[in-house]
């Protein structure tokens, strides 16, 4: 019993890395591929699992998966800061569906990190189903909130962009220059710096 216990958990482990491991930043998509509300609505259902700060639960949320409810949300999105030559994806390439949080202020006045632990979820839910995403914090509010008709209460906070990744995206350490800017290469594969657990982990004590 001991022994299919270690063997379960093992398991456990090594397909929880796999998640974290293939879980990127995508941003260009198979965009035929369409996303329906059945998932959306399942990818919004976990969170209801998730922590939140004092159970209080504020986070509402606006699903996406129409062709017109998809460019509106589209419209109001910057994509990729250091790719200063790349406007985003082209029609073709662009995300099957969004989920777009916002904070209840009635509920409260702070999300705090309920936000972050909520996509993360959704993101390797979304992973575990052969799908990717991306985090927009880079948003035009003012236009997204008059888009969707938002009353005061509500604040967006970001907008997870979610479908079936058409791109490559590969990890490797930073170089000795420091730099953590991620780049395409000509063969259009995105490399993104990461820092070494040795890096970032201080001491034990």
């Amino acid at each position: 019993h001991y022994d299919e216990i270690t063997r379960k958990t093992q398991g456990d482990r090594d397909m929880i890395k796999e998640l974290a491991e293939g879980n990127r930043t995508y941003r260009r998509f198979h965009q035929e591929r369409s996303l329906d509300e059945k998932t959306l609505r399942e990818f919004a259902g976990l969170t209801r699992y998730c922590a939140s700060a004092a159970n209080k639960q504020p986070l509402k949320y606006i699903l996406s998966c129409s062709e017109k409810g998809n460019a509106t949300i589209f419209d109001c999105l910057t994509w990729a800061g250091y790719l200063t030559d790349w406007p985003g994806p082209v029609e073709g390439e662009r995300p099957s569906g969004y989920i777009v949080f916002l904070l209840d202020k009635d509920i409260s006045e702070n999300p705090w990190v309920d936000h972050g632990i909520v996509a993360q979820t959704i993101l390797l839910a979304a992973r575990e189903k052969g799908m990717g995403g991306c985090i927009f914090g880079a948003i035009n509010k003012p236009r997204l909130r008059t888009a969707l008709s938002l009353p005061e209460n509500l604040e967006i906070l970001i907008v997870l962009a979610l479908g079936y990744p058409k791109e490559e995206v590969v990890i490797e350490d930073v170089g000795p220059d420091g730099s953590i800017k991620y780049y395409r290469d000509k063969n259009g594969v995105h490399h993104v710096p990461k820092r070494k657990p040795e890096d970032q982990i201080l001491g034990i004590i």
